[in-house]
């Protein structure tokens, strides 16, 4: 005994030494960044001089991050998206459950009567958990119908009321601070982080009182469609750009006052779309995980038994 708490100790101790190197490492890191950075009278670097000076006057904005991520570089945020897009689908394939058929199979009614006919009292394992497997599904689907409620439920067994109680006041605040990104951040862009803080304000109201609450702003038939339509409306704005200015994403609309909701053309459109492109996909990637029931792996255990 003695000698294994000597040899615990030892290597508690080595751990806290390599922790300790790691965090003096990144603190010299971050002590050199810091003296480096450019002062009030250093020279701007090229594509920051030029994000600077075209804001206004090119763009009418006074928020030149927005500028270069909707407007001057515009088509890597248009390409990013639809890569977001892409890894949504992808996730979404993965993870989606089997779909009922719509129409009447011929096939399956003869499948079933041939096999009734060679084997009238199937007594097989696996037939016997597909049984109970469809149940299941079908009490899940009951469950989850439009008649199910969404309102808020009783405290859940492990949270509190003082849990639910802050998700209550915070999810409000977060989501106006979301609102707030959207319509006047200026870093890292808009839509961009106010799509991040709606799926954090359904995330803190999924932990604190369950999915049910959630349930109908988070279903993927409703947020595909609403996904799909933000972006349509970002290839809208980019294709008119192309033919109105003979630029993709060039800004094709009127500017107004700087400073203001609308000022800026396309910029605020575009960062609208993205608030909801990058929102619902989010959503989707998440709650189609965390909804994730089934197994793509075959668990029946191998041996001459195995039904082949």
């Amino acid at each position: 005994m003695t000698g294994r708490q000597e040899s615990h100790d030892e290597h508690g101790r080595h751990r806290t030494w390599a922790a300790v190197a790691l965090v003096a490492g990144m603190a010299v890191l971050l002590l050199l960044a810091v003296t480096d950075l450019p002062r009030e009278a250093a020279p701007l670097p090229t594509v920051a001089r030029e994000a600077m000076t075209s804001a206004l006057p090119a763009w009418g904005s006074t928020e030149p991050v927005s500028v270069v991520v909707y407007g001057s570089r515009g088509f890597d945020t248009f390409g990013e998206t639809f890569l977001l897009l892409a890894a949504v689908a992808s996730v979404l394939l993965l993870t989606r459950r089997r779909e009922r058929r719509a129409g009447f199979q011929g096939e399956e009614v003869a499948a079933t009567r041939e096999r009734s006919e060679q084997d009238p009292h199937p007594t097989s394992g696996r037939n016997e958990r597909e049984a109970r497997a469809a149940e299941r599904e079908e009490e899940r689907e009951d469950s989850d119908g439009p008649d199910a409620s969404w309102s808020v439920p009783p405290r859940l067994p492990g949270l509190t009321v003082v849990v639910q109680g802050a998700a209550r006041v915070l999810a409000p605040a977060l989501a106006v601070a979301g609102l707030y990104l959207f319509a006047f951040g200026s870093s890292p862009g808009g839509g961009f982080p106010a799509g991040g803080v709606a799926l954090g304000v359904l995330l803190l109201l999924y932990a604190a009182f369950g999915r049910h609450l959630v349930r109908q702003v988070t279903s993927a038939a409703g947020v595909e469609v609403v996904e799909l339509a933000g972006a349509a409306v970002i290839v809208l704005i980019a294709v008119v750009g192309l033919v109105a200015e003979g630029s993709l994403t060039a800004n094709w609309l009127p500017l107004t006052r700087p400073g203001g909701f609308r000022s800026g053309g396309i910029l605020q459109p575009f960062s609208g779309a993205e608030l909801v492109e990058v929102g619902t996909g989010l959503v989707l990637v998440t709650f189609a995980l965390l909804d994730l029931r089934h197994d793509w792996a075959d668990d029946t255990p191998e041996g001459p038994g195995r039904e082949q």
